[in-house]
């Protein structure tokens, strides 16, 4: 299985894994960066329960990208975000490359 070229990640995000909530809000492990594709544009999509919501950010990284909804996410340009969504897109024995796709609020 291909991944995704790394010439095509141009950009680095930080990634702050969720952990889960604790009796002070929402619980973050050790950010990491990694190099991904990411593209600002609004797009309805339905969040981790099914409801309809809107992502103004999709990032494109390698295969290995540790992130789950609910991780916090700094762009680019400085902006913290929050993953909606995480899809890993595999296709054994296409030539195709693996990846992550995140959807950000």
């Amino acid at each position: 299985m291909t991944r995704v070229p790394g010439w095509l990640l141009r950009h680095e995000v930080s990634v702050e894994p969720y952990l889960g909530t604790s009796a002070y809000g929402p619980r973050y492990g050790p950010a990491t960066t990694a190099r991904a594709l990411v593209a600002e544009s609004i797009r309805r999509v339905r969040d981790r329960i099914g409801a309809e919501t809107v992502s103004t950010a999709q990032i494109i990284a390698a295969p290995d990208l540790v992130c789950s909804p609910g991780s916090r996410i700094t762009l680019p340009d400085g902006r913290r975000t929050t993953a909606l969504t995480v899809a890993h897109h595999t296709a054994p024995g296409l030539p195709v490359p693996a990846c992550t796709e995140v959807m950000c609020e």
